[in-house]
């Protein structure tokens, strides 16, 4: 068991990754020093451009609700008035890059507190002053942010991950999977959201198999 591993493929603008943080965090809580938990990030739309029409807003406002009733998580329904904004994902995501770098072991708590911010606080985590407010909570430094956050280097690893989760054939987030089996491949956890008496359980036989074999 010593080479497992969990991949978990999110987005930090992803609103059912924010229901599925939870589950991700029992997970990593109860498994993450024996079978580390890897984030990849997904990239949900990194790179749009066009602000967000009144109605898309509404749209997304409609699918937020659907996530805090399933997941029990906290939203801020004040961006709907956000007039003008770019929902652009690849800001966070390079954050998020940003602190794994740093701090390896932090990445998911960051990406947890991108998540807050956006759907419960209501910041602009688009806005790189933001962000750096943020990664400065996990140790970074606000100097001279910015402009790592622009940098190639930080691009470049953050739109690997893309790739990554593109090779990998996932096509929405959460998904969560888990491996290496005998043969070398990756069971899938999850693919969407799920609560985590649906998936802890599961998990635990993944475990009983391994254990077996």
């Amino acid at each position: 068991m010593d080479n497992l591993q969990f991949v978990y493929f999110a987005d930090p603008m992803c609103s059912w990754c924010w229901g599925f943080s939870p589950v991700i965090e029992q997970i990593a809580a109860r498994y993450g020093e024996a079978i580390p938990v890897r984030l990849v990030l997904g990239g949900l739309r990194p790179g749009t451009t066009e602000p967000m029409t009144a109605e898309a807003r509404a749209t997304l406002a409609g699918h937020w609700h659907e996530v805090e009733h399933a997941s029990g998580q906290p939203f801020d329904y004040g961006f709907a008035d956000h007039e003008g904004f770019v929902y652009d994902t690849d800001p966070a995501a390079r954050a998020t890059v940003m602190v794994r770098r740093a701090h390896p072991d932090k990445a998911l708590a960051f990406l947890t507190r991108v998540q807050r911010a956006f759907y419960a606080e209501n910041q602009n985590v688009t806005s790189p002053a933001v962000l750096a407010d943020l990664a400065a909570e996990f140790g970074l430094e606000r100097e001279g942010f910015a402009e790592r956050l622009a940098s190639d280097d930080v691009k470049n690893e953050t739109w690997s991950d893309y790739a990554t989760s593109q090779r990998a054939g996932v096509t929405g987030f959460p998904t969560l999977v888990a491996g290496p089996g005998e043969d070398g491949s990756y069971g899938a956890v999850t693919r969407g959201f799920q609560p985590a008496e649906a998936v802890l359980p599961m998990i635990g036989r993944w475990l009983s198999t391994v254990r077996a074999a």
